[in-house]
């Protein structure tokens, strides 16, 4: 059913009752925001979907650690332009808006030209900026410091071209060079950086993340809508890839984990939202989205966030939880997750219906 709300006192941030969002501050959005084919559940403090309005471009959109904040990156121009006139958003811990324009290019000394993947590491913001790595400070969104990547590192004579960044919990910042098929390291004590990986079949790495069990680096593909897995010595393993007769991805923009270790990623070309269980089932969880970017997981309160390039917003929707209601001795199923139909149930005579 669809539910239409009036003007709400932030014209930036609107909470919307489950399960859609239609009018979004002075914008008709419901046509735009696609169809979330999975369950909306209570699970945050606004109880509700929340949907951003007023970006510009928005590339990123990622929570803190402990689901208390969130930051979504905004373009605001060309993507390869240094303009300095892109600029980070921040919502509370409720999802309402801080500040639009929290961090700003061209501001209070800051110099922020096309923000792209952004990663949480302590109380710092880290942010992927054609060739630098920007850190902000999260509470004051002061700059804290700047990483640029030599020209040439890997080969060539080219300046890198960064779309994303993961912290691996440690001690290091991954990035993807989507246009040198390259991703490098830094080291966030020293400002080090180093090559991890130089590969034509990484086929333009955009999103990464790390592996929440196993921590190794996941990167997806633009080019070719290949997902990988690369150790920390750089060797490239292909975990999924689109077969000779079916095409399931085409342009993968972001990637992230729940905390179960469910992967999901961002088909920006197809307006999907794509769900990989970990014995490797895919199921769509949202679709006729408007160009899906570099999505995050906020796993404390199990939330997906996702941007939308085109139309210049951004959303959180609850993903769904394990079930409480089974008693300790009946044994549970990844049904409970909402991940694989129920099993079914015998009828009379034993037969299964």
């Amino acid at each position: 059913m669809i539910h239409y709300h009036g003007y709400h006192a932030n014209p930036f941030v609107i909470t919307i009752s489950p399960p859609f969002s239609h009018i979004i501050g002075r914008r008709h959005l419901g046509t735009l925001l696609g169809v979330w084919l999975i369950g909306i559940v209570a699970v945050h403090q606004a109880a509700a979907q929340v949907t951003v309005v007023d970006l510009q471009s928005p590339y990123s959109f990622v929570s803190g650690p402990a689901g208390n904040e969130y930051f979504i990156s905004s373009v605001n121009g060309e993507p390869e332009q240094a303009d300095n006139n892109g600029f980070i958003t921040k919502l509370d811990a409720s999802g309402k808006l801080t500040s639009l324009k929290f961090i700003q290019g061209g501001k209070n000394g800051v110099t922020l030209h096309a923000p792209k993947g952004m990663a949480l590491a302590g109380s710092t913001l880290y942010v992927a900026d054609l060739d630098a790595v920007r850190g902000f400070d999260t509470a004051t969104g002061h700059s804290t410091g700047t990483v640029t990547i030599p020209s040439g590192m890997g080969g060539g004579s080219s300046a890198a071209s960064l779309t994303d960044v993961a912290f691996d919990g440690k001690r290091l910042l991954y990035c993807s060079d989507q246009r040198a098929n390259r991703i490098y390291r830094v080291e966030i004590d020293s400002g080090k950086v180093s090559l991890l990986i130089a590969d034509p079949h990484l086929a333009g790495p955009t999103g990464l993340a790390l592996h929440p069990k196993s921590g190794q680096l996941i990167a997806v593909s633009w080019d070719k809508g290949k997902i990988f897995e690369i150790s920390p010595d750089g060797h490239l393993t292909e975990l999924v890839s689109n077969g000779f007769f079916s095409s399931r991805f085409a342009n993968l923009r972001g990637v992230d984990f729940d905390r179960w270790a469910n992967m999901y990623v961002s088909d920006f070309t197809t307006g999907k939202v794509w769900r990989m269980t970990w014995d490797k089932r895919f199921q769509v969880i949202a679709e006729y989205l408007p160009s899906p970017g570099d999505l995050g997981i906020d796993r404390t309160n199990n939330l997906i966030l996702v941007p939308y390039e085109s139309a210049h917003a951004a959303e959180m929707n609850g993903l769904e939880t394990p079930s409480e209601g089974k008693s300790k001795q009946e044994k549970r199923t990844l049904a409970d997750y909402g991940f694989v139909p129920p099993p079914p149930k015998p009828g009379a005579g034993g037969a299964t219906k």
